[in-house]
């Protein structure tokens, strides 16, 4: 069982701020959470307990999404993710943690950045293009839990509304970290003591992003887009100089 000592209570705090930006955007816990779980208990212990957390916020969140879902995208680029999985778990389960968890901060740093100056791709999506970034999506996901910034760079990348892009992200992460435990299981990588972690972060994590939701429905589309590089940078350069 995880200790209930200060760091657990500052990462209840941080995980009620993932949850808003969860809700808020769609997307962006595990950029809060992972570069700071991966550096105090172990990237595989961020992987099962953002995945924990994620199925819990995905009840939430989902109904209202999928409406405006987009699936004959949010289809192909999760059959590609799940594709990608296994190569993330032979990872997570080889490659030194502090290294892990280096790259996460790293990762989160470079998406920041990328939003920052405003570059956005520009090519089709092509199936061929689909595919590739939902492998790389997957296999960052189950080696690093932050498997966002390939795909959602890729669905931002459009003149699509926020709300259909925010469904999509959505439904896309509620598959895939639905998957993820089952999938760690049969790579050998899933740690109960860690899923535990992430079932007592959910209380904090589902408040903040039941807040989150509300916010979404009353915010600009200028607000929507420009919100995630204003919270995840301080972490992210935690992550690398801590």
């Amino acid at each position: 069982m995880p200790e209930f000592d200060a760091l657990f209570w500052i990462m209840a705090g941080f995980a009620a701020m993932a949850g808003l930006m969860r809700g808020f955007a769609g997307f962006g816990s595990a950029m809060v959470l992972s570069p700071l779980l991966a550096h105090f208990y172990g990237p595989a212990t961020a992987v099962l307990a953002i995945a924990v957390m994620e199925v819990a916020v995905s009840v939430q969140l989902v109904p209202r999404a999928l409406p405006d879902v987009q699936w004959r995208f949010v289809g192909p680029v999760t059959l590609a993710a799940l594709v990608g999985m296994p190569l993330g778990i032979w990872a997570l389960v080889t490659v030194e943690p502090e290294i892990i968890a280096r790259f996460v901060a790293g990762l989160v740093l470079l998406f920041v950045l990328v939003l920052a100056v405003g570059w956005r791709y520009r090519g089709p999506k092509r199936l061929p293009v689909t595919i590739g970034v939902g492998a790389a999506s997957g296999a960052l996901l189950t080696s690093t839990s932050v498997g966002g910034p390939p795909v959602l760079i890729y669905m931002m990348a459009g003149d699509d509304p926020a709300r259909r892009v925010r469904a999509n992200i959505i439904v896309y992460f509620a598959i895939l970290e639905a998957i993820t435990p089952f999938a760690l299981w049969l790579g050998g990588a899933f740690i109960a003591e860690y899923a535990v972690l992430g079932a007592l972060l959910c209380p904090p994590y589902l408040a903040g992003a039941w807040l989150g939701g509300r916010l979404f429905r009353q915010s600009s589309e200028r607000l929507y887009r420009r919100v995630a590089m204003v919270f995840l940078s301080a972490i992210a350069l935690y992550g690398l100089l801590g």
